[in-house]
């Protein structure tokens, strides 16, 4: 042998010679059976290849590759073998020239089908495995990163090059559990396939460019639709994080896309089946997050909110063609269900990992996507329309609360802006009870920034919330800011929030949470003062209860009210004050328990029957704040007036509304407009008298345009039919009698230039004639 490699370094030229006499005694000794010498002439190729690199070793190469391949074509797994570890020896050589007509299909083709021996004996099927993945590899290797050779990368070799990956990586368990013995445990570790294939697919994966990534990605995705790998899930999830922790991290969002075609691709497969790529796709896209999302974000979200909608869908009419079959309804419902709740779940753990920007385009993403009644877009009708806006809201709603916790903000401007305020409360005004409660929750996230909602998670009327250990900053001018843009906003929802009849505990301890987290988050001595007005006209409503709400929801706004002045008496320490509010609760606790929380909420409540006799001893008394407070500073002239919420066009959309009223609204408007009421108004001489006018009067001007909407709303409530219908005659007369005259006027011929005629009624009556004989002054000739 050593003879044999100096002839060959002295004389390349001979190299081929020798490459192609050595193959045709290996071809022969294969076909008589002489594996002796077919061993020997493999180890003199072998020492041969690794010795020599002149740049006429490309013949050489083939004859070595041909005794190769017909080694692998043999049926004893010991040439196999053979033949494999020749290869991978190879495939370790980085050669001196290009070759531009080697090809390796069939080694590939080859190696792929050990991959999937199926031996009778364990121990050589798995040598054969494991020979089959290194021959794969050897290719990866000599090819990937050479751009004459083959493209590996082509589907046609990567649909059988990652199924045979993958094929031995499911099979872990089962190579683990046949070590026989604790002494061979290392041994048996260093000859597991699916260790093997797992280092080889890393490797494939990290030399994959960014054209390469779909065409690596597909056959993963194949592979697991047609061996049903995504019910289990745990396989389907191990894949991807090996392919996201292997790939470059700028082309993770080439996956994230993978996956969301895959899910779009199976929107009428199983829930199941959804349920896990969805599973896969929030664990790849918690990976993703910390390399390079990209653009795709918003999609992400906009084809996980799709496909809760058509999940929606499908569980309404139990079928995925929208034809009901009652046979697999409740299946179908159940499986339905997982698959949302892994959808909002896979939302909000993607959302977390974002940056505040890029969250703050999800949340308006997410609550643009809620169907909302307006005033041009009406939601869907019927039974069937109804439940799917109910179910698209809760399950949407129910995502933006995943987004939303734990979102921190310090400009809440920029975190509730105008438009999505506006949309979220108006969905608090809405009948459902469980919307009403997501709407509370999803404002409690967002003003929450210092982590104290878990302190109030209960309502209770401690003696010294010093044991809470709230964390209290002073209001930043940003938030002084947006609470002058919209603290009447929220004080009015809250305040309609209360007067609800199917509010529950949660719902109370919802409200509880928010009007503190505001005091706490967002309030000034103006803001404080509100709130208190607002908490006392909540009391008013328990003890007018003009909205005929039960006895329990009676209890629980006095309960409400309770422990809110108890908890802000302490936070202003106003001497005084606190002494007020411990005198009501103590009187409470004598004599009116079920004025206080610990009695109403509870699993059994303890309430009384009769709460049109309360005393004013019971009650926090409007006068007495405000005399208190306002000697220690505070705006004692506001705390006097009573807190009046601002109607909108909002409650007709949101709530449901008589027809009384949606008519008493339209002609309000219309009156507004009306002729009749147009009167010319000499100009008025403005000075610094009428300015200061106009600011005192303004208070007084609002409330008399509130009692006038009463009125005209009251008026169309009661009134009876024929009343109104004369006035809406009149109203439509008067609107002829306009348009009668708008038409006279467009349709009269132009008057004549050479005068008018006297009709006979000694009316001055227009007189037509032709124009060719129409006489122009001189000026109009030209």
């Amino acid at each position: 042998m050593e003879k044999l490699t100096f002839y060959a370094l002295s004389a390349p030229e001979k190299l081929d010679r020798i490459g192609a006499y050595l193959s045709e005694r290996l071809i022969r000794d294969v076909g008589r059976h002489r594996y002796g010498y077919v061993c020997i002439a493999m180890e003199a190729l072998d020492q041969l290849l690794m010795a020599c690199h002149c740049q006429s070793i490309n013949l050489f190469v083939e004859s070595f590759l041909k005794m190769v391949a017909k080694l692998l074509e043999s049926e004893k797994p010991n040439l196999q073998i053979l033949g494999t570890n020749s290869f991978v020896k190879f495939a370790n050589i980085e050669e001196d020239t290009p070759s531009y007509h080697r090809s390796y299909d069939f080694f590939v083709s080859r190696f792929s089908e050990m991959c999937h021996s199926s031996h009778e004996d364990s121990e050589i099927k798995t040598k054969i495995r494991m020979s089959g993945i290194k021959g794969l590899q050897g290719v990866v290797r000599k090819t990937v990163n050479d751009e004459l050779q083959a493209n590996i990368w082509d589907p046609q070799h990567m649909d059988k090059i990652v199924p045979s990956l993958l094929f031995n990586l499911q099979h872990v368990e089962e190579a683990e559990s046949r070590s026989p013995s604790p002494l061979q445990a290392q041994e048996k570790e260093k000859e597991n396939p699916a260790e093997l294939a797992e280092r080889c697919l890393r490797e494939l994966l990290g030399r994959a460019a960014f054209g390469n990534i779909k065409n690596a990605i597909k056959p993963v995705l194949i592979h697991l639709d047609n061996h049903s790998l995504w019910e289990p899930k745990v396989f389907a999830v191990r894949c991807f994080k090996i392919i996201m922790y292997s790939i470059q991290p700028q082309h993770s969002h080439l996956v994230i896309q993978q996956l969301l075609g895959h899910l779009d691709a199976n929107s009428r497969s199983a829930a199941t089946v959804r349920a896990g790529i969805v599973e896969v796709l929030s664990e790849a896209a918690v990976i993703a997050a910390t390399g390079s999302v990209g653009p795709t974000v918003l999609e992400m979200f906009n084809t996980l909110l799709r496909q809760l909608r058509l999940s929606i869908d499908y569980a309404l009419t139990g079928s995925y063609d929208g034809t009901l079959s009652l046979g697999s309804k409740i299946i179908k419902e159940h499986e339905e269900r997982m698959f949302q709740e892994a959808v909002i779940k896979t939302v909000g753990s993607f959302a977390c990992t974002l940056p505040t920007y890029q969250r703050s385009e999800v949340i308006l993403f997410i609550m643009s996507k809620v169907p909302l009644p307006t005033l041009h877009h009406a939601v869907d009708a019927g039974r069937t329309g109804e439940n799917r806006n109910r179910l698209t809201q809760i399950m949407l709603l129910k995502s933006l609360l995943q987004v939303s916790t734990g979102f921190q903000c310090s400009n809440m401007m920029s975190a509730l802006p105008s438009n999505f305020l506006d949309r979220l409360l108006s969905t608090a005004l809405m009948e459902d009870a469980e919307i009403r409660l997501f709407v509370l929750e999803i404002l409690i996230s967002f003003i929450d920034r210092h982590g104290n909602r878990h302190k109030f998670s209960t309502i209770s009327t401690l003696s010294d919330i010093a044991v809470l250990k709230l964390k209290v900053d002073k209001c930043s001018r940003q938030d002084t800011v947006f609470m002058k843009k919209h603290s009447q906003q929220l004080y009015r929802h809250i305040y309609l929030s209360c007067k609800e009849e199917t509010n529950m505990q949660k719902h109370y301890e919802a409200l509880y949470g928010l009007l503190v987290l505001i005091s706490i988050e967002l309030a000034n001595e103006e803001v404080l003062v509100d709130l208190i007005r607002l908490v006392l006209a909540v009391q008013d409503v328990a003890q007018v209860n003009e909205e005929n709400l039960s006895v329990y929801n009676r209890c629980a706004l006095y309960a409400l009210g309770a422990a809110y002045l108890n908890l802000i008496s302490q936070l202003t320490t106003v001497p005084a004050f606190c002494q007020h509010i411990h005198e009501v609760i103590e009187t409470r606790k004598k004599e009116a328990p079920y004025m206080l929380p610990e009695d109403v909420f509870v699993e059994r409540p303890r309430l009384s029957q009769n709460l049109d006799g309360v005393v004013i001893e019971f009650l926090f008394r409007q006068s007495k704040i405000s005399e208190v407070l306002g000697g220690s500073g505070y705006n004692s002239d506001r705390l006097c007036l009573p807190y009046i919420p601002q109607l909108t066009d909002e409650d007709r959309l949101s709530k449901r509304k008589s027809i009384g009223e949606t008519i008493s609204l339209q002609v309000e408007v219309e009156s507004r407009n009306s002729p009749e009421k147009e009167e010319r108004v000499p100009a008025e001489e403005i000075t610094y008298e009428t300015l200061k006018k106009a600011i005192v009067d303004s208070v007084a001007v609002e409330e008399q345009e509130r009692e006038r909407r009463r009125q005209v709303v009251e008026k169309f409530q009661k009134a009876p039919f024929e009343e109104i219908a004369a006035h809406c005659g009149a109203r439509a007369s008067l609107l002829q009698s306009r348009l009668n005259q708008i038409f006279e006027i467009t349709i009269r011929p132009p008057p004549s230039p050479s005068g008018t005629i006297t009709a006979a009624y000694g009316q001055a009556q227009s007189h037509s004639i032709p124009v060719y004989e129409m006489k122009f002054p001189d000026l109009c000739v030209y």
